[in-house]
């Protein structure tokens, strides 16, 4: 099978030769490890592209303080401040440019076009190119996470509760946004559209059931529509316990989910999923385990995670990512687990 055509078979519950595979180049990973994890990467091969384009990143000398420790303050193009203190890993939002909802009247969104003319023509040559081989992803698509970027958490929760004529005019200016993300994405006839939002803590729902229904579901039936309709998969990431959530989210025309594996039991979760044609993003717990764990742990783990989720019967694949404070035996043994569950054929 070539890649492309495994990922295919896998998002719809076919057998596969081998176990799908993901790797997700996190800068802050590289960057702490360098050009060996490049090569480890490289080694292991996955199913979406070539890992050419991969570099270490170099910041520049201004971003560490005289310590020679990480810390940067910068400002995005949707005009949210943040504090970084380690490179390549999300920060602390320490300025809100709708802390003040009433400046949503003037407030813009970053510009964001369709694309068009030779831009357009490139674009779907390169994909087209790209798919003969890899299966293709674009977007980064988020309402809710957006949303508390722009305003306080806190501030946000309340407005949804209330249903404030301001916020649900916030969230349709991010659908509205989003959506170009979407066209752009149709337009180069990509294989599948990325999209997250965080609705879970570790326990339970951040919002009751009925109010994410209410006010995000329909937005995101509306955002996800044209893709589902021209046959593109959705992958959607949501962190924390969000079982209450799979049906909606099949029903909004998701293909795919990334869930926080260690709160869930396994096979469970992949009886749930697979009913409802959901496959399912299988990602090693980058919390403990590999921060705490042994090598041994990790091959075990995702040997299990491979056998508990069916992966080489469709329906799963395997994702990876490095971020810094990984021990390097750690990261060794999960690539070369990875590795050896793909040279095993199916």
């Amino acid at each position: 099978m070539f890649p492309r055509d495994r990922m295919k078979a896998a998002l719809a519950f076919q057998p596969v030769d081998i176990v799908p595979l993901q790797i997700h180049p996190s800068p802050g990973g590289i960057f702490e490890h360098g050009q060996k994890l490049i090569d480890l990467m490289r080694q292991c091969g996955h199913d979406f592209d070539d890992l050419s384009h991969l570099r270490i990143p170099d910041p520049p000398a201004e971003d560490f303080d005289a310590d020679g420790r990480y810390h940067r303050f910068a400002t995005d193009a949707w005009g949210v401040a943040w504090e970084y203190r380690l490179f390549g890993v999300w920060g602390y939002r320490i300025g809100y440019p709708l802390a003040d909802i009433s400046k949503l009247d003037g407030y813009q969104p970053p510009p964001i076009s369709h694309l068009d003319g030779e831009e357009l023509v490139q674009a779907r040559v390169a994909s087209l190119a790209h798919r003969q081989t890899y299966f293709h992803l674009c977007g980064n698509l988020s309402i809710f996470e957006t949303m508390q970027s722009l305003r306080p958490f806190e501030d946000v929760l309340i407005d949804i509760m209330h249903d404030t004529p301001q916020i649900n005019r916030l969230a349709d200016m991010l659908v509205e946004h989003c959506s170009i993300s979407v066209a752009n994405a149709l337009a180069v006839d990509a294989d599948a559209i990325i999209a997250g939002d965080d609705f879970g803590t570790q326990q339970a729902p951040m919002l009751a059931p009925k109010v994410w229904r209410r006010f995000f579901k329909p937005r995101y039936q509306a955002l996800f529509g044209p893709a589902v309709a021209a046959g593109k998969a959705i992958f959607f990431h949501s962190c924390g316990r969000i079982e209450w959530l799979l049906e909606d989210l099949a029903e909004v025309g998701v293909a795919a989910v990334w869930p926080q594996l260690p709160l869930y039991e396994h096979r469970e979760l992949s009886r749930r999923c697979r009913g409802l044609g959901l496959a399912v993003q299988m990602h090693p717990d980058r919390g403990e385990l590999l921060q705490r764990g042994s090598p041994q742990q990790v091959r075990d783990y995702i040997t299990r995670l491979v056998e508990e989720f069916g992966a080489l019967g469709g329906g799963a694949w395997l994702y990876l990512e490095v971020d810094p404070g990984f021990p390097w035996p750690n990261v060794e043994a999960m690539f070369e687990t990875a590795r050896a569950l793909r040279n095993a054929r199916a």
